[in-house]
This record gives C-alpha cells, sequence and structure tokens, in this order.
C-alpha cells in the first residue's frame, strides 16, 4: 500500500433523509460554470452526477425507506482510466478525472463505467462526472462541497493513507457498492443493509379478559434457519421484532416466540422485506 493521504467519502445511509443538498450543490456548482483544467459546464437536465435512490423494505407499522446516494466511485482500479487511453486519469491523491482535450468526441469512455456515473454533453461533445470538486480542493478547501451542505452529516470525506482508511473500513463495518467488480471503489458506505438486505419483522400481542388488545413486551422471538438459530431478540414495549441484514430470496426461515410457557413457532419464505403481521401468544 502506499504511504500517500488520499481522499475518500464515507456515506451513512441510514442518515440520508433525501433532502438533495448534495445533488443540488453540485448543480450549483457545474451548471453554467466552466474551471479551465477541471471541467466545462454540466447540462442543466439529463445529468445527475450525484443522484439518490430509494427503496422501500416491508409495509405498514414495520417498514423503513433508504436513501442511497451515489456518484462517481473514484476507483483505484477504474476500467475508466484503464481503458481510455489516456482521457480519464487517476491523480495521486484519489481523485479521477477527464481530461478535457483528450475526451473530446469520446463517447465510448460512458460505457467504460460499470456505475453507470459518467455523462454525455451532446452539446460540448465530452464525457462528464463529478470530480469531487478537485478545483476547489486544490485552492485550499477541507472538503468538498456535498460534504458541507450535507445538514444529516450523511456526508464525511477523510484524506487517509490506504492503510489508514483499510482499518476505518474494518473498525466500521464500511461497504463498498458491487464489490464483486474489484474496482477499488473510494467511496465508502455505513449501514448500507439498509438498501441491500431485507428483514423479516412483526409484532406480538395477547388479549385481555375483557376481550380488549394489547402489545406484549419482553417475548422471545428466535430466528432459525436450517436447525440453526440466527437470531435472538425480546420484544419491544409496542410488541414488535425485528430481524435484518438477511439475504434477498434466502428461503424458509423458522420464528418462534415464547412468553410466559407459551410458545408460537411457525415458517416464514423470506423473498423480500416482510411484515408477519400480529401474532397473538394467549
Amino acid at each position: 500500500m502506499e504511504n500517500v493521504s488520499k481522499w475518500n467519502l464515507v456515506i451513512d445511509v441510514e442518515r440520508c433523509t433525501n433532502c438533495h443538498n448534495c445533488f443540488l450543490t453540485i448543480k450549483d456548482e457545474y451548471c453554467e460554470n466552466e474551471f479551465p483544467g477541471y471541467s466545462l459546464p454540466q447540462p442543466r437536465h439529463g445529468h445527475r452526477w450525484l443522484n439518490i435512490n430509494k427503496r422501500e423494505r416491508g409495509s405498514g407499522s414495520l417498514m423503513d425507506v433508504a436513501y442511497l446516494p451515489v456518484t462517481c466511485n473514484q476507483c483505484d482500479n477504474a476500467p475508466c482510466v484503464a481503458k481510455s487511453n489516456g482521457a480519464v486519469l487517476k491523480r495521486k491523491d484519489g481523485i479521477v478525472v477527464i481530461d478535457l482535450a483528450l475526451s473530446k468526441g469520446r463517447k465510448d469512455i460512458v460505457d467504460l463505467c460499470p456505475y453507470g456515473h459518467i455523462w454525455w454533453n451532446e452539446e460540448l461533445q465530452i464525457p462528464q462526472k463529478w470530480s469531487w470538486d478537485a478545483h476547489l480542493l486544490d485552492k485550499g478547501w477541507k472538503y468538498p462541497r456535498p460534504v458541507s451542505s450535507c445538514g444529516s452529516r450523511a456526508f464525511q470525506a477523510f484524506k487517509l493513507t490506504d492503510g489508514e482508511m483499510d482499518k476505518k473500513s474494518k473498525d466500521e463495518k464500511l461497504e463498498v457498492l458491487r464489490p464483486e467488480l474489484n474496482t477499488r471503489p473510494r467511496i465508502w458506505y455505513k449501514n448500507l443493509h439498509r438498501f441491500k438486505s431485507e428483514f423479516i419483522a412483526g409484532s406480538v400481542a395477547f388479549h385481555l379478559p375483557d376481550g380488549r388488545e394489547d402489545c406484549l413486551e419482553g417475548a422471545q422471538v428466535k430466528l432459525s434457519r436450517e436447525g440453526e438459530v440466527a437470531s435472538i431478540q425480546l420484544t419491544n414495549y409496542f410488541g414488535d421484532f425485528k430481524f435484518d441484514h438477511l439475504g434477498a430470496h434466502s428461503g424458509a426461515y423458522t420464528l418462534e416466540i415464547s412468553h410466559g410457557g407459551k410458545t408460537l413457532t411457525e415458517t416464514i419464505d423470506l423473498d423480500l422485506s416482510v411484515n408477519v403481521g400480529v401474532r397473538f401468544l394467549d
């Protein structure tokens, strides 16, 4: 690993509120603005150099919504750098930039990004993307603009050596998008399970003597798969339970609910995240 500090961006999916400040900040910086040696103006419409994807999981009272900001991953093993014959470059600080002169007329560069984050400017006949506000960082800015514009602090930028970033990613359980591509992105995600994993959730209740219903707090809920216990938890004040970090289309799970000597067992065939509803333990 090189002992050179490089830029990394950490995005906390759990903190993103879909406010779009990051997206608007990039529009504000690049639309109708030219930065010689760095970038030409971004079109007013069509380009989303930083986009936000949305995903809903579950249903009813036990559902969640996650937002995933995506952009150029500034990959260390970037296909656009390797296959563009010098038109796309990797700076020593980790930022990937497009050469304005050599990329002229090179629409093929758009297809080199497996993440779909190089855009074609038809008017200027050049490929474009977000280059981490390199023109600002080179002037002494501490962070790229989306970091400072994020009110929920979902964005954090770090300039670290590869060794320091490797340790940080392991300590904080950070992930990258599509690791199977081996592009070695420098955009890292925290709580990515909110977007890529599934859950089994539900509620436990009981009947009162007068016929009314009430939530059952403290019931033990055990989730097993193929005879092995995956997780055990207690229902909360509202009688709710939620098993997260499960794989999509992962098949049959056994759900066992017990409290006060009473037990209820059922099988859940997990496709996508599911709210199994209310289970009464009487």
